[in-house]
Order: structure tokens, then C-alpha cells, then sequence
């Protein structure tokens, strides 16, 4: 009998495609929303549960039966309405989580965490595994992450976190802000760009890359999963191309940015319903190089990143096909 994972966030972008790449590989799924089950397709080797990962109590009974644990859901928002709830799913809620899972009998886990977690470039030095991203007094979707992953790595269970880059591809249907990105390239509503860089990389490999540190990966490690790194004028002009479209030409000066930011992040706590157009949280990234080393998940889990070319080509056309632009 295949073992049977306990999977959090497959309605999502990245959590859809692990649950993909856990059924192919043979597991079966059991895999839990928040509200009703039916969000999830019916699919062979996949069963449905209903909870919360803030109320950990009352999910084991839930997860006992399952000697594997994939963690993927996560609150992902810029808003400064969203921080407070950001911390409470995100930080307390993988904590509650993955004491349910030890007290169910779970023998592993692995967790999202997200290359955010490592910070940019130091020095001309691509980011590893080794360096941790600054973590600021105030609440936010990146600081908590970084919050995400060392609660994580503290549980009384083995746990592995996976880390990936940007990533891209189909059925990004929120969307992130990559993939806001690529809507963006394909309606021409990009004026300018900042300076930074990001590492893309497709977001079925993320999806296989959550398999193969299940089956690979070390307790207590951590494994950055990317594919190509590029700077963000790269990024405009590959999603562009597979557009059709004329990429940005102008580079903004940070400063005039920030101050954006900043009036942004006023209107939206003068009116809480509001949402960022330029969130300052988003400006502070963009002009960083979120550049990155996959060495150590190539080495250890046999990890192989496909082409990102490719991946921005199908995210593209799953936008078309579905409307977005």
C-alpha cells in the first residue's frame, strides 16, 4: 500500500502542483482545505478534510494515518491590514500544525518556506542555503516566512524545508506577483522597472522538487529549488516575448519608488478595504537581487530544473486561454 501524505494548500499555485507530483510519483493524498471539500476535484488516491492550520488540536484526527507531512499553505499579502493574520497562519499556524502532526505519528515533514528567506546577493555572493534574510521588528509577508521557517525547523519532528525561487507556469490563477507580472508584460501596464533580479524557475519543478525531499531530503536541512537567474529588466523582456508585447525600457530610481510606496501604504491604512497598487513591501524587493545557488538540492535530492524559457511560454498561454489578457 502506497504511504499516505497529509498535504496542506493544494487549492493553491504551488501546493496544486505538488499534489500533481505526489499522485504521479504514487503516494496517496490526503489533502486538506479550509471550507468546503469540494474545492479539490475528485482525483484517484485523493482524499478531501476540512480544517484550519491554526486549530491543530482538532486536526489530529485528521492527519493520524498518515506517516508524511507536506506543508504548502501559506497567507501571502502586502496589504497592512493582512500582517497580524499573516503571522497568526503563517508563523503560529505551521507551529499548531506540525505539533498536531507530531502528536499524530508523522514520521517526516516538509514544509514551504520561500527563497525570500535567505535575502539577496551579498557581495557579488549568490544567496545559499547558509545565509538567513534580515528579519524586521515590524510584521509582513516576507519578515514572516523567515518566522515560518526557523518555527519549523524547531518542531519536535523531522522537518525539511523547501525554499523556491519565483515560480511560474500555469494555473497561477490568484495570482502571485510573478504571475501579476506576466499580466502585467501582457497588457502593457509596466512603465518602468526597478533594478534588482529574481530567480525564476518552473513551478512544476518546485512540484517535483517537494517528492524528492520527502523521499531525499535530510531532517534540519534546508534546500533552495530555482532555475535561472536573471535581472528583473531579463524577466520584463522574457515574458514580453512569449507576449508579444514591448517590454519597459525606462528604469525607475529607487527613491522615486519608495515614495510611491510610502503614499501607497498611507491610502491603503487610511482605508483598511484598499488594495496596495504599490506596495512598499513589494518596492523594498524589487530592488534587490534575489539571486541564488541550487547546488546543495541538485546534490542531495537529484534535483533538475527544466526550462524557465519555457515555463513563462505556458504561463502565457494559460492566461490567454483563460482570459487574463
Amino acid at each position: 500500500m502506497a504511504d499516505e501524505v497529509f498535504l496542506t494548500g493544494a487549492t493553491g499555485f504551488v501546493g496544486g502542483h505538488v499534489l500533481d507530483s505526489l499522485l504521479e510519483s504514487g503516494y496517496a493524498v490526503r489533502a486538506l482545505v479550509r471550507g468546503s471539500p469540494s474545492r479539490l476535484r475528485h482525483r484517484p488516491g485523493l482524499t478531501v478534510v476540512s480544517g484550519d492550520v491554526r486549530d491543530g488540536g482538532a486536526l489530529v484526527p485528521s492527519i493520524r494515518g498518515c506517516r508524511l507531512l507536506v506543508h504548502v499553505a501559506a497567507g501571502y499579502s502586502f496589504a497592512p491590514r493582512d500582517r497580524r493574520e499573516l503571522e497568526q497562519v503563517n508563523v503560529a499556524g505551521t507551529r499548531s500544525l506540525l505539533e498536531a502532526a507530531r502528536l499524530a505519528g508523522v514520521e517526516k515533514a516538509v514544509v514551504t518556506s520561500s527563497s525570500a528567506a535567505v535575502g539577496p546577493l551579498r557581495g557579488g555572493r549568490l544567496a545559499t542555503e547558509n545565509d538567513w534574510a534580515e528579519v524586521h521588528a515590524g510584521p509582513g509577508y516576507h519578515s514572516s516566512k523567515v518566522r515560518q521557517e526557523r518555527a519549523a525547523l524547531r518542531a519536535n519532528l523531522p522537518v525539511v524545508t523547501v525554499l523556491p525561487t519565483a515560480p511560474i507556469g500555469p494555473r497561477d490563477a490568484r495570482p502571485t506577483p510573478t504571475g501579476q507580472m506576466v499580466i502585467d508584460v501582457m497588457r502593457n501596464r509596466i512603465p518602468a522597472y526597478l533594478g534588482g533580479g529574481m530567480n525564476l524557475v518552473a513551478v512544476e519543478d518546485v512540484g517535483r522538487a517537494h517528492v524528492l525531499a520527502l523521499e531525499h531530503g535530510r531532517p534540519g536541512e534546508r534546500y533552495l529549488v530555482g532555475g535561472t537567474n536573471l535581472s528583473l529588466g531579463e524577466v520584463l523582456d522574457l515574458f514580453a516575448r512569449h507576449a508579444g508585447t514591448r517590454p519597459p525600457a525606462w528604469r525607475m530610481p529607487y527613491p522615486v519608488a519608495f515614495a510611491a510606496g510610502v503614499v501607497d501604504e498611507a491610502r491603503c491604512r487610511l482605508w483598511p478595504h484598499a488594495q496596495p497598487r504599490v506596495p512598499l513591501e513589494g518596492v523594498r524587493m524589487g530592488r534587490l537581487r534575489m539571486l541564488v545557488r541550487i547546488d546543495k538540492a541538485k546534490e542531495e535530492l537529484g534535483y533538475r530544473p527544466t526550462s524557465v524559457e519555457d515555463a513563462a511560454g505556458r504561463a502565457v498561454a494559460w492566461y490567454r486561454d483563460h482570459g487574463y489578457a
